[in-house]
């Protein structure tokens, strides 16, 4: 590889002026405006005005908040039980993939299609499919009143911003996966397979280990995607509006609801903080623990 030298240190510097605004426009300054924010006190009638120092005030207001606890608890049912099925779902997919069963190729043209759609358009479609007032479930509910209905019942309402969430990131998991599994030596499964292991047994004492990594990788991904990703906003926003009686109302949703409805920028930016601090420690915890099983060679 040739190596390209620059008369002038002014002409590299030029041309990576346009990616260190972008990333100074998107990435430090809101981060630095969030730290100030955490630690201040907005104008009264807002504006530019002189911002109050206050400390710890705004965390201490955060931590007298039922409503946040709320939210923290729905988003660790939301992000454990959302990744846990994407994950299981996708490791399902891509090993039936992998055994070229019949319509295999079809299926994986199609699997990662939905992780192509934004998440607010995955929402309104399954608003509208699992819908309790027409389709399959207006059938089910003439059957069994009440059988299903998100808008009544938190439970459902959790149910059906999950699926979103998992029919969303599915395809983008079974990727990974079934290079992952397609990486790992056909003559390992073979010789298992001539010895007479069935493909469960394979599954699990060749496959699933060397698929370790992959699975690590997607785990951290998909968990930190579930707590503050845009997609989970936007399944929420579009579908249930964190109701019913708050049932659904994630973390990442009440800070933007603090924030832009509530006009509490102060105590938005503070509960930021903690959301950043918890995936920290989620991170810190897989790493410590989890990692211990991934299997590397």
């Amino acid at each position: 590889m040739k190596r390209v030298v620059f008369k002038s240190r002014w002409v590299p510097a030029v041309a990576a002026l346009p990616q260190l605004l972008l990333i100074f426009l998107f990435f430090y300054w809101p981060a630095v405006s969030v730290m100030n924010w955490a630690f201040t006190l907005e104008p009264a009638f807002g504006g530019a005005g002189e911002r109050i120092f206050v400390g710890w005030e705004n965390f201490t207001s955060v931590f007298a908040d039922t409503q946040y606890w709320n939210s923290v608890r729905v988003s660790l049912i939301f992000a454990c039980s959302s990744t846990f099925i994407t994950l299981a779902l996708a490791l399902v997919l891509a090993l039936a993939v992998d055994r070229q069963l019949k319509g295999s190729k079809f299926f994986r043209f199609f699997y990662i299609w939905p992780y192509a759609l934004a998440g607010p358009a995955v929402g309104t479609a399954f608003l509208f499919i699992l819908s309790p007032e027409r389709g399959l479930m207006a059938i089910v509910n003439a059957a069994h009143p009440d059988f299903w209905n998100p808008a009544k019942y938190g439970s459902h309402a959790m149910i059906l911003i999950i699926t979103c969430f998992v029919w969303k990131w599915v395809g983008y998991c079974f990727i990974f996966l079934l290079a992952g599994l397609q990486s790992i030596p056909r003559s390992l499964t073979e010789a298992a397979a001539m010895d007479g292991s069935g493909p469960l047994r394979r599954a699990i004492d060749i496959q699933i280990p060397m698929l370790t990594p992959t699975l690590f990788l997607l785990l951290i991904l998909i968990a930190t995607e579930s707590f503050v990703g845009k997609d989970t906003y936007g399944i929420v926003d579009r579908t249930t509006y964190g109701g019913p009686n708050n049932a659904t109302n994630v973390m990442v949703f009440n800070i933007v609801a603090k924030a832009f409805e509530g006009l509490d920028y102060s105590g938005a930016a503070a509960q930021s903080l903690m959301v950043i601090a918890i995936i920290m420690v989620f991170t810190f915890v897989q790493f410590r623990f989890v990692e211990r099983r991934v299997h590397y060679r």
